[in-house]
């Protein structure tokens, strides 16, 4: 039995890092909790300490897990143990593949993304890039 998950991460600003994975992955946010016109309506019902604590975000196909983000007093220090790739070059090799993997960059970097270092192929494994999103978190163009 295939079961339904979602991906959690832990943040400084939930809002700004969804709203950053919204445009990486063509997610959307979902309409807010019944009775609320709006996720601002909502925050502002919550008490203070818990507002802007949580953001939301969904593949508007339902195909794709929920990605859920949570404020954390901390900030990150180390590698993730756990990264997204983007799936941008699959099935492509190459310059054709490199190509993508570039345009796609160039895509995420006004969106606050960092390039980190380009992996180039290696007899095993395909090109891909490795970049941080608005927070530092590194995820993949594969």
């Amino acid at each position: 039995m295939v079961k339904q998950f979602q991906v959690t991460f832990d943040c400084a600003e939930p809002e700004r890092v969804a709203r950053f994975w919204c445009e990486v992955l063509g997610y959307v946010v979902p309409p807010p909790p019944e009775g609320f016109a709006s996720w601002d309506d909502f925050d502002r019902a919550l008490p203070p300490e818990r507002q802007g604590s949580a953001f939301a975000c969904i593949d508007p196909t339902g195909v794709g897990p929920r990605l859920f983000f949570q404020r954390v007093p901390e900030g990150k220090v180390v590698k993730n143990r756990l990264h997204l790739d983007v799936r941008v070059g699959t099935g492509l090799v190459g310059e054709e593949r490199l190509a993508a993997l570039e345009a796609e960059c160039a895509r995420l970097i006004p969106l606050g993304a960092v390039r980190v270092r380009l992996l180039r192929a290696d007899g095993v494994n395909e090109s891909c890039l490795v970049m941080q999103d608005v927070e530092g978190n590194e995820f993949c163009l594969d």
